[in-house]
């Protein structure tokens, strides 16, 4: 099992705790204040699609403000160096403006409930039941990352055991879960998101000082690593090496294309988010607002990876007891006075408890609507699937306490979780932009599209990389290589598929089709919603140029 190193500990005292204690009772107390929102099933697992678009846009980019992003992303800019912001402004940006801008329409607008339902509409019932079942697996590994990942920060910082630490974060995300459904969840990721930057602001503006400054620490690395690890585009020539372990091809069509698309616009744990906006204005202007924070996050991540790697130049090699994942700790430990550094301890619990809460949140809605109302349990009244929620939301969190120990093999858990993005989301996203962009696509092609990609993403992985069939330099590099294998074996294998099947009625389309009218297409705009500033299209575009001006400073 990897954990955190023994030097780590921190000099925490009573004014830390009492921070702690804080978050803590305002967390549950927005739980129990949800409560009184919750009358029917949809309240509990969309919010009764009632919330604004500022409260979903800041929930949407809090719910990935978990252990991918705050020790996922430090520890991979301590490994890779500045290449870090790939996974941000070519492998986020772009697609979550195309699911505010293409797919939210297609979702909103079909009623659905979850991700996997969109497919039942699509497709037909096998592809629904098998996208439900592998959302379901999927999430209770992940939400199991940001579990693991919590208890053995607070096993090393705090020095409470990790099955302390485990039941104690897994308890409150229950609570407040179960009381309160959805609307818990949003609201308190709203609170996570400010709490998450005061904790990360302070470590990255110490981090600098420490090291004497951007150029300093530019100089430093450039020396041990080679002048690539402080650009994004330096030795991605294909043939070259540079410390990422991959190319400018496999960067954008491996992350930039297939799993940045796969992930955001099919993540449910993300799309839940904007579905439970007040209309289709606001769920479509959720991932464009979320786009503009999510821009500059990285800063607050990768910078304390870069500056971990100079306090520690032996970070995450053998020669070190500390590993890449230890980047963020490190710091809390070397720069933080009392006070800050409960808040620091508090934004970190905060972060793993959202990453958490947004995917347990989101399986048991998918578990509940689309495999026990669906195919188990049918025609029950709506207060049997209320409470059976809130029963499945307390086995998921079991499960993801059995789950947390599977991510102990990776020291750095971003590759865990790339690696079960290429798994699970790539496959998923061939499938519906195939089925949203072509008519033709035949019912049966998309549980098929669904199996082939899913399998040759695993083989690839598993068979060729692992086992040493092509040699890849990385577990990044290979997860890239996954993706796409997975999304062009997933298409070969649906229009195959539709040229020996019998496609959807074009009748039972609408609205599910790129160019097909949809029965509630002429929802009025809200007069708010006329204002300049609100429109989709300026907001999304504005971050794609926002996005590509960033990479100017960091590519030469």
């Amino acid at each position: 099992m990897q954990t955190l190193a023994e030097g780590l500990r921190l000099p925490t005292n009573g004014l830390d705790y009492a921070i702690l204690a804080i978050y803590f009772v305002v967390v549950l107390g927005i739980g129990f204040m949800a409560r009184a929102s919750v009358r029917t099933s949809l309240d509990f697992f969309l919010s009764g699609r009632s919330l604004p678009a500022w409260v979903t846009g800041l929930a949407f980019v809090a719910a990935n403000l978990g252990a991918t992003e705050i020790l996922g992303m430090a520890a991979t800019g301590a490994q890779y160096g500045v290449a870090v912001v790939h996974w941000y402004w070519i492998g986020a940006i772009p697609a979550m403006v195309f699911l505010g801008l293409v797919m939210m329409p297609f979702y909103y607008r079909s009623k659905v409930r979850s991700v996997p339902e969109f497919l039942l509409q699509r497709f037909d019932r096998s592809a629904h039941l098998l996208s439900s079942v592998l959302f379901a697996f999927a999430a209770i590994l992940i939400a199991g990352v940001n579990l693991y990942a919590l208890s053995i920060v607070v096993e090393a910082l705090l020095g409470w055991p990790q099955w302390v630490a485990i039941v104690v974060a897994g308890l409150f995300v229950l609570v407040y879960i179960t009381i309160g459904g959805l609307s818990s969840a949003i609201y308190n990721e709203v609170l996570q998101f400010f709490v998450i930057l005061a904790a990360l602001i302070p470590i990255t503006v110490l981090g600098l000082k420490r090291v004497g400054g951007w150029d300093a620490m530019s100089e430093s690395l450039s020396k041990q690593h080679g002048g690539d690890f402080m650009t994004a585009w330096g030795g991605t020539g294909i043939g070259d090496a540079n410390p990422l372990g991959a190319n400018w091809l496999t960067i954008i069509l491996g992350l930039g294309f297939v799993l940045s698309f796969g992930y955001w616009t099919t993540n449910f744990a993300e799309v839940q988010r904007a579905l439970s906006a007040k209309n289709l204005s606001a769920a479509k202007r959720t991932p464009l607002i979320a786009a503009f924070p999510k821009i500059f996050i990285v800063f607050a991540v990768m910078i304390p990876g870069l500056v971990a790697a100079v306090i520690v130049p032996q970070i995450g090699t053998p020669d070190s007891d500390l590993t890449y994942n230890d980047a963020i700790p490190l710091l809390m430990q070397e720069l933080l006075p009392n006070g800050v550094l409960g808040i620091a301890v508090t934004g970190l619990l905060a972060a793993f408890m959202a990453g958490m809460a947004a995917n347990v949140s989101s399986f048991n809605t998918v578990f509940t609507t689309d495999i026990w109302q669906r195919y188990v349990v049918k025609d029950k009244p709506d207060t049997y699937y209320l409470k059976f929620g809130r029963l499945i939301t307390a086995i998921g969190v079991l499960a993801s306490i059995g789950t947390a120990f599977i991510a102990a093999s990776f020291s750095n858990i971003m590759s865990y979780l790339q690696t079960l993005f290429s798994f699970f989301n790539v496959p998923m996203f061939v499938v519906f932009i195939i089925g949203m962009f072509w008519k033709r696509a035949s019912m049966k092609s998309g549980v098929w599209g669904l199996v082939a990609g899913t399998a040759a993403a695993m083989v690839n992985y598993f068979w060729i990389y692992k086992g040493g069939v092509i040699d890849i330099p990385s577990d990044q590099g290979a997860n890239f290589v996954s993706a796409i294998v997975g999304f062009v074996a997933g298409a070969v294998v649906m229009v195959v598929v539709t040229l020996f099947t019998a496609p959807k009625p074009e009748a039972e389309l609408a609205g599910l089709v790129y160019g097909t009218e949809s029965p509630s297409s002429d929802e009025a705009l809200e007069e708010a919603d006329r204002a300049w500033y609100r429109k989709p299209a300026l907001l999304g575009w504005g971050a794609i140029v926002l996005a590509a001006l960033c990479y100017v400073p960091y590519s030469f």
